[in-house]
């Protein structure tokens, strides 16, 4: 009996691990995620393949002869009643083929189609238990301002009863590697659990916030935060980025864009970023005049930004601590334009004079800031996604752009954040899973030693993708990375499963000699009926925590996962014990039938 199956689990075995090796294909934040999950798996299913072929058998040689229902020869109850029913059912099946197959294609075929109008998203909504929010107002506004624009974000968050406490940063230092000036805002929110649905308490505090007017609030979650940022450098699910030339003409094209998203259902904390104009001093040079005085114009720069800028000329030591000795212009005098037209310059043989006199001081209007990605200007749209799915909802945006905010010439308009990490995840696994069939496939040819045996167990696949669709549904109706991870884990326990039935008929005929090809298919799938279901329910059972704790913080991505596997598994244990015996039965190779 070991050696009998003991190349049908190795080859099992070998086929799961490669169906996986697409996941450390993956990268960014879905790679880090899922390449854990992935090893240990594998090293989990190498474990159980060695308990398999050397423990197992042990004890069984051990215990089982002790068995009175071996000494019986009985099986139990389940076993005996599953048998019976299917010993009836499958030669009906066996007879009419043509019905097998049109039932099995038909369900493939509204699968297939029911996947089309699944939506889709790049990772599954965390339950994290806080929340993160942003708060900009517009640039130049006061910290006094801020403080109370903030104190009453905060008043709206903590009226609502899941508020447990608020913590709030103003602003970030000029050194801080994500500086921002006083009109932003983060607050980090703790909340407790109650019975109120989470989509209806942010629906809740969105109104609050719908109330302050000049004030853009970005409601998140401390982890999902900061994979928006590092996706696309934004803290929010959808990034639409337009690139230019013209600041006014990013801004005119930012504006509109903005409206053009606004009209999309399920748009939710949409903000155009605050780009403005703001009093600046502006020095134009006169080389002339700087070369009279004996200077260079590299002088007048460096003295400028040595004034407003700051050099550090220096270090001192207090109590064992050094400070950096930073000399600059004043600040109270910044704001004055003639005392700044009255900064002095060092020169060699003048001693010091006004840089009015070197340059043509101006005061003039500039951009708050110019951001650049790649070397290029752009402003940015950002929005977070409620009620719908991530791509159903970047589908419109992308709809409405196109038509309301044609692009000039010099300028375009890019999508980023979670859609667009979704959409390379999804290409990623689809090319390295054309790979993965090929191998599975060659894999199958060497196990069996025919092509057409090999194409018979593939049917299993598609078999799986029935249940797996339907479990899709069931978790919500998107497909997100960590249901197409639970798909590439399900196809490699449903080859499993025809490996194991096909490799048993084909024992019958060449070790025991039946020679009726029929009985042979009949008899291997009645034999291998309870071992198949056995092993379907034990990985079943299994994955039911899994699947029932998706409003549990951490089960984010196994819920999906182990429900498109759950379903899939059932659909696919069902079916290949009908499909794969009808098919086999009727396109066995000739030299196998005699």
């Amino acid at each position: 009996a070991t050696l009998e199956i003991r190349t049908s689990i190795v080859f099992a075995t070998i086929i799961i691990v490669l169906v996986f090796l697409p996941i450390f294909g993956l990268a960014g934040v879905e790679g880090r995620l899922l390449t854990p999950l992935a090893f240990a798996y594998i090293v989990s299913l190498l474990a159980s393949l060695l308990v398999a072929i050397i423990v197992t058998p042990a004890l069984s040689y051990a215990f089982l002869p002790l068995a009175r229902s071996i000494e019986r020869g009985h099986d139990g109850w389940l076993a005996r009643t599953l048998k019976t029913r299917f010993a009836k059912d499958l030669p009906r099946m066996l007879d009419h083929p043509l019905l097998v197959m049109v039932t099995s294609a038909a369900l493939l075929a509204a699968a297939a189609v029911a996947l089309t109008r699944a939506g889709t998203a790049f990772l599954p909504e965390f339950h994290e238990g806080s929340l993160t929010i942003q708060a900009n107002t517009l640039p130049g506004t006061s910290l006094a301002k801020s403080d109370e624009i903030g104190r009453r974000v905060e008043q709206i968050m903590l009226a609502e009863p899941e508020v447990v406490a608020t913590a709030r940063r103003t602003g970030r230092a000029e050194l801080d590697e994500h500086v921002q000036g006083v009109e932003a805002a983060e607050i980090d929110v703790g909340l407790r659990d109650t019975v109120r649905p989470r989509a209806e308490l942010l629906a809740a505090l969105r109104r609050g916030f719908s109330t302050l007017p000049g004030t853009n609030v970005t409601i998140g979650q401390p982890i999902s935060h900061r994979i928006d940022h590092m996706l696309s450098g934004t803290r929010a699910n959808i990034a639409v980025k337009v690139f230019g030339d013209d600041l006014r003409t990013l801004r005119r094209l930012g504006e509109r864009a903005r409206e053009a998203v606004s009209r999309v259902p399920g748009v939710v904390d949409l903000s155009l970023e605050q780009q403005m104009d703001v009093p600046v001093v502006r020095f134009v040079l006169d080389r002339t005049a700087i070369a009279r005085y004996g200077l260079h114009a590299s002088d007048v720069g460096e003295a400028i930004e040595t004034s407003f800028a700051g050099a550090t000329v220096g270090r001192i030591f207090d109590r064992g601590t050094a400070f950096d000795l930073v000399v600059k212009f004043d600040p109270s005098n910044s704001g004055d334009f003639e005392r700044v037209a009255d900064l002095p310059i060092d020169t060699p043989t003048s001693g010091q004079v006004p840089i009015r006199l070197l340059a043509d001081v101006r005061r003039e209007e500039g951009p708050n800031m110019v951001l650049r990605e790649n070397v290029q200007r752009r402003i940015v749209i950002s929005c977070n996604v409620a009620g719908r799915d991530l791509g159903s909802v970047v589908d419109d945006i992308r709809s409405n752009i196109a038509q309301a905010v044609p692009m000039p010439a010099g300028y375009r308009v890019e999508y980023g954040g979670q859609f667009e990490s979704q959409q390379s995840a999804a290409r990623r696994l689809a090319v390295l899973f054309v790979g993965v069939i090929a191998g599975l496939f060659m894999l199958l040819v060497l196990a069996f030693g025919r092509a057409r045996d090999a194409v018979i167990v593939m049917v299993n696949l598609p078999l799986a993708l029935i249940g797996g669709v339907a479990g899709v549904f069931l978790a919500g109706g998107v497909l997100s990375v960590a249901s197409m991870i639970g798909f590439i884990t399900l196809f490699g326990i449903a080859t499993r499963n025809g490996i194991m039935l096909v490799s048993h008929i084909q024992h019958l005929i060449r070790e025991e000699g039946v020679a009726d090809f029929r009985k042979a298919v009949e008899r291997g799938a009645h034999e291998r009926l309870v071992p198949i279901l056995m092993t379907a329910m034990a990985a079943g059972l299994a994955l039911i925590p899994l699947a029932v704790g998706g409003g549990k913080t951490g089960s984010e991505i196994q819920t999906p996962m182990a429900i498109v596997i759950l379903c899939g598994l059932t659909t696919s244990t069902l079916l290949n014990m009908v499909v794969v015996p009808t098919l086999y039965l009727r396109y066995a190779q000739p030299a196998e039938r005699s």
